[in-house]
């Protein structure tokens, strides 16, 4: 005698969740590198510069695979995609643990990228097919939050394993962790439509967002690229990027270069900026959430307010920290020394670059069937600039230090959000696709 399949009462929050947790075990996996980078160095011994190559080796993969993925995650659906890639990248991660020489690590780097790269296109297409459209920002931002968190665990826990076993043991159990998460995945993840845990209730308030054309094959590329809309993603995108991939694979090299953090020290502070980075994450989502149910916002005016007001705030902190020594002496008169002036200003940037919440963009604009497509486009064409000023990074922090790579970060978000008044104009309004 079969039994009627229990609902889940808020179903799609738990799928929030566990989306979390994949980008969670996704940049665990990336940022062990990172965190693991001086004591490769001496173990394995390469230049700074040759760092910046190993680096670029992952964006090179990942830019195109971003493009790829999203694609392929159009066409084959996301629960499907998702159980692909995240096994692929479980599997590439931990391949870094058997590298002997610079090129090993620019190989396994490259593999780690091109699986990689659907973990942004997945989440955001999976927020879309779950969330109506006043709370896509919020569910994406639970997502991307797991990007920080991972970043965050990767600190300690990474830092932690190597030294009691070694750096090649922290790949392994970074890498092993994603395998872990698969089934779930395929226990929990299946579209509202065909859900056997979903109440009718969910079910008819999720799809009620759905346009017209929700039920057609993904639009052609050539259709998304005459629209402006996809121009707006992609150039917020190619601006902020850039920073996201230095925020990431630098602040803890700069933290450690330039002000001689002793390692166990930096495994102990060295998390707070990552931590940052996941609140400003989920802020993205809960900031313009409360302006709009609470003070009667509109989406629009709620997203690109607090979009905005990050901007101007991460303009100061940049340049605070391209200035960093000539502020010094003023930050001693209250008992704040150069260094934790540096962490707190790293800390606050970091949180007003995940609160800027570039990635939520195409769920405000564009339909399920064409979200991963437009996502992946713009993830190519910012991994692009981000393999581009990778390279760069190394030879300019060489030569000149990191406060050029600050300058240039500082304006950013200011150019970034004027492609997206001008390109995009109206956000949470979702423009209707055609097909041909």
């Amino acid at each position: 005698m079969s039994s009627t399949p229990r609902p889940i009462k808020h179903l799609r929050w738990y799928i929030a969740v566990l989306l979390c947790l994949a980008s969670e075990l996704n940049y665990l996996d990336r940022q062990a590198l990172s965190v693991l980078a001086t004591q490769i160095q001496k173990d394995v011994g390469f230049t700074d510069a040759q760092y910046g190559q190993i680096t670029s080796a992952f964006l090179m993969s990942y830019s195109v695979m971003y493009l790829v993925s999203g694609r392929i995650l159009d066409m084959i659906g996301t629960r499907k995609g998702y159980l692909y890639f995240v096994a692929a990248w479980s599997v590439a991660a931990m391949s870094h643990a058997f590298a002997r020489t610079p090129f090993h690590f620019q190989a396994a780097r490259f593999a780690l990228g091109a699986a990689e790269a659907a973990v942004i296109p997945g989440g955001v297409k999976a927020a879309t097919e779950w969330f109506p459209v006043r709370e896509r920002a919020l569910a994406v931002g639970i997502f991307n939050a797991g990007t920080a968190l991972g970043s965050t665990l990767a600190v300690p826990l990474i830092g932690a394993i190597s030294l009691y076993w070694g750096w090649r043991a922290a790949f392994i159990v970074s890498g092993g962790l994603g395998l872990l998460w698969l089934p779930l995945w395929a226990w929990l993840y299946h579209r509202p439509e065909d859900h056997k845990h979903i109440t009718a209730e969910e079910r008819t308030m999720i799809l009620s967002d759905r346009g017209a054309t929700e039920g057609q094959p993904p639009p052609p590329m050539r259709v998304l690229l005459r629209m402006k809309e996809t121009w707006g993603c992609v150039a917020a995108r190619v601006l902020t990027d850039p920073i996201s991939y230095m925020l990431n694979f630098w602040v803890l090299k700069y933290l450690e270069d330039q002000f001689h953090i002793p390692r166990t020290t930096l495994l102990a502070v060295g998390w707070l900026p990552y931590a940052a980075l996941a609140t400003g994450n989920i802020a993205s989502g809960v900031v313009p959430r409360y302006l709009v149910t609470s003070l009667g916002f509109t989406v629009n005016r709620a997203r690109k307010l607090t979009t905005f007001t990050v901007s101007v705030a991460a303009l100061f902190l940049f340049l605070s920290l391209a200035r960093i020594d000539s502020i010094a002496p003023y930050a001693a008169r209250f008992g704040i020394d150069i260094t934790t002036l540096a962490i707190a200003c790293v800390t606050l940037a970091m949180f007003c670059h995940g609160a800027w919440g570039n990635v939520i963009l195409p769920a405000e604009v564009f339909p399920a069937r064409a979200v991963g497509s437009v996502t992946g486009l713009g993830g190519l064409i910012g991994s692009i600039a981000g393999v581009i000023t990778q390279r760069m990074m190394g030879r300019v922090v060489e030569s000149a230090g990191y406060a050029p790579v600050f300058l240039v970060c500082a304006s950013a978000y200011l150019f970034a959000f004027l492609a997206v008044v001008v390109l995009i104009g109206e956000l949470g309004r979702i423009r209707e696709v055609r097909s041909a």
